[in-house]
């Protein structure tokens, strides 16, 4: 991903929801590239000049799956993250062939496999186009209202920046919740094939006991290349590799996208997530844990269909648990009272426009949160889609209403169906990605008995979904029925509702005669409402307030200012840095020699178990290549993927993880214990020139290819 800003302006613009005061240690933040807080990189002696931000935004990318990368070589080649690309590893596996198990290499680039559905972005421009959305919702607007003016103003500014026949696609992007709208456009590339990814013991070692631990050993790397026009792509902008690494001390920066922060969130919002929202969520994870282990138990098959899920609901699961250990932390919510105690006490004094304007803000997100805490059971199963946890529902929806969204008028569709987000959804629709029937038959099961639990077995509409069946007995006629799984059938469908709306008429009831459509049509109007209802009395009271409260801490404190995280590109920096740890030093550095006796300490079993390959190449290797290592700059989920550069913009090393103490970065920056965990740039040439025989692959990331 990449990422352009302009300078932000006087007025309206200069706002801001997380305020770094002097005192706030020195490498927080994920700042937007055109706001950067200057100042303290000088206490590195570093200034970046526009056109190092140029090149570092323009090597990276973003991936439609949840994840960061960057282009490393002039060929089109993509870094990223093992995990990242774990679904496209399995997406293209055969039963003969398990790439996500044993790895993959291509010895040619006509050896590279195409991925399934995979989309990559590259952010080309963004225009601050706040005015414009503010001025489309006059003040004073009633809620439902204002929603739907600033809806249809955004599908607007969208569809106009967007061409889908040069592949750009345009977003809007909401920042300081609500106190800015950006228009971000990109470049948009669909041609993605997999060059290179490790066996998964090697890329996960340590597996669910090790994960957001430390020290680590993991070689979570995988390579794609993007083509067009059946070639490589060549690319202006990509990251050369560092010839000496890192060193404990350095200064470095992670160009990524981090996928959310809550950190701007009030006292209340913060109660929510501690007292209802994470416990809520925690049952719901561990529930499907349970129910896909199980499963996966019972068969190498069954596993292989089912670990990917598998492992990021517990990635998920082991990151709530940490986040609501923070939530629970006396002394991290303390801060936050203490914060907002501050900023209440300005508004009150209401001595700018913006602390008058700001009155009752607080107490209107109090008032929502209410709300939203009564409405998140029925969300959860429905609009949400919990109550029918399948692929193929999830499908089904998406046809569904398609053809009652496509036929009305551009800005009063649901924002996922606008006009310029029809091409990335057909390109989703059609991919030919497999879903497997048996582990659909599981989780429809699970999530309609999910369903009858929540509301009820005697609700009316539990009782129409089951059509006088059980859960089980249902599903399976669902599944089995349904033929939303074929892409041939799915593309059909949605040509024929596109078609329709363009020739403005009805969409044939026989094209959606499907058992699995039927069913999300009959769900449709319940779920809508609940959306309704939320958007109105949740959502967007909540940007009204936030918005006047960005003003009020912008008057408070001045510029530097960052917006909470939001899976668009940002900038963080920070040193290579160990800590200390129930009062041991943790060192910054872990190395290949601390691989061979983690493994051998764990009887080289289960997830230490070293791939085969690893054990014949030990001698060949230098045992003190530094492996994996921490630094203090400030990330979050959707990071992962992220180039690790140093001031000259080389690659040092490959973000996949943080420590266990980094899991509160979601509320709040912590620079005495919480590291962004990284492989080291000098793991990943070892590993390839003297593991994996890619000597091909090191000298293209390393500019010694001819």
């Amino acid at each position: 991903m990449t990422m352009r800003l302009p300078a932000l302006a006087a007025g309206a613009a200069l706002l801001g929801l997380l305020m770094m005061p002097d005192n706030a240690p020195a490498d927080e933040g994920m700042w937007l590239f055109n706001n950067l807080p200057r100042a303290q990189l000088k206490k590195y002696d570093f200034e970046p000049t526009d056109k190092w931000l140029e090149h570092v935004r323009l090597s990276s990318v973003r991936f439609n799956s949840g994840g960061s990368g960057s282009f490393v070589s002039p060929d089109g080649l993509v870094m990223t993250n093992h995990h990242v690309g774990a679904g496209d590893l399995d997406k293209v596996s055969t039963e003969e062939k398990n790439y996500l198990r044993d790895g993959f290499m291509a010895k040619t680039h006509a050896d590279e496999i195409k991925c399934k559905g995979l989309e990559l972005n590259v952010l080309t421009d963004i225009k601050d186009v706040t005015a414009e959305v503010e001025k489309a919702v006059p003040a004073e607007t009633p809620a439902p209202e204002a929603f739907k003016l600033r809806q249809a103003k955004i599908a607007e500014l969208e569809k106009a920046a967007a061409n889908p026949e040069k592949k750009i696609r345009a977003d809007i992007v909401t920042l300081y919740a609500g106190g800015q709208y950006h228009l971000y456009t990109f470049k948009k590339y669909t041609d993605i094939r997999i060059v290179f990814a490790p066996e998964k013991q090697i890329a996960f070692f340590g597996g669910d006991p090790d994960n957001f631990e430390y020290p680590r050993y993991d070689l979570d790397v995988c390579f794609f290349r993007v083509w067009e026009n059946d070639k490589p792509i060549k690319c202006e902008h990509y990251l050369t590799w560092s010839p000496n690494g890192s060193k404990a001390g350095d200064l470095v920066f992670v160009s990524g996208h981090p996928g959310r922060t809550t950190r701007a969130n009030t006292v209340d919002e913060l109660k929510y997530l501690r007292d209802t929202g994470y416990p809520y969520l925690l049952n719901r994870l561990n529930r499907l844990e349970v129910l896909l282990n199980s499963w996966g138990n019972r068969s190498e098959a069954n596993m292989k269909r089912a670990e990917e899920e598998l492992f990021s609901i517990q990635n998920s699961r082991k990151a709530r648990i940490g986040g609501l250990a923070g939530l629970m932390d006396p002394a991290l919510f303390g801060r936050k009272i203490a914060d907002q105690k501050r900023l209440e006490e300005f508004i009150t004094k209401g001595s700018t426009p913006e602390a008058k304007a700001a009155a009752g803000a607080i107490e209107k997100i109090a008032k929502a949160e209410k709300v939203r805490a009564e409405l998140i059971k029925d969300m959860t199963v429905l609009e949400n889609g919990g109550g029918f946890n399948s692929s193929s529902f999830g499908i089904a929806r998406t046809l569904a209403r398609a053809a009652e969204e496509l036929p009305k008028p551009n800005g009063e569709r649901l924002r996922e169906f606008g006009e310029a987000r029809i091409p990335s959804l057909k390109e989703s629709l059609v991919s030919d990605e497999p879903i497997f029937e048996d582990l659909e038959i599981l989780k429809l099961a699970d999530g309609l008995q999910f369903l009858a639990v929540t509301l009820g077995p005697d609700s009316d509409l539990v009782k129409q979904v089951l059509a006088g069946k059980s859960p089980r007995e249902r599903a399976y006629e669902l599944i089995s029925g349904t033929k939303v799984r074929d892409p041939k059938f799915r593309e059909k469908v949605f040509d024929a509702i596109v078609a329709a709306a363009k020739d403005k008429k009805p969409v044939d009831p026989a094209i959606l005669k499907d058992p699995m459509i039927e069913l999300a049509q009959l769900v449709d109007p319940t779920s809508r409402a609940l959306r309704k209802r939320f958007e109105n009395e949740v959502d967007e009271p909540k940007r009204q307030a936030h918005s006047a409260l960005a003003k009020a801490k912008f008057a408070m404190d001045g510029d530097k200012v960052y917006p909470d995280a939001t899976f668009t590109l940002r900038l963080a920096f920070g040193t290579v840095k160990g800590y200390k740890e129930d009062g041991k030093e943790v060192p910054p550095y872990t190395t290949f020699e601390g691989l061979y006796k983690r493994s051998a300490e764990q009887g080289n079993k289960g997830p230490f178990e070293l791939p085969k390959r690893w054990v014949e190449r030990k001698s060949k290797l230098d045992l003190n290549t530094p492996f994996n290592f921490v630094c203090t700059a400030d990330i979050i989920g959707g990071n992962s993927g992220s180039p690790v550069v140093n001031r000259e913009g080389q690659v040092v090393g490959l973000i996949f993880d943080g420590n266990i103490q980094s899991l509160v970065l979601d509320f709040i920056y912590d620079s005495e214990t919480a590291r962004a965990v990284s492989v080291d740039s000098r793991a990943i040439v070892e590993s390839l020139r003297k593991v994996y025989d890619a000597n091909d692959l090191a000298d293209e990331l390393t500019g010694k290819r001819k």
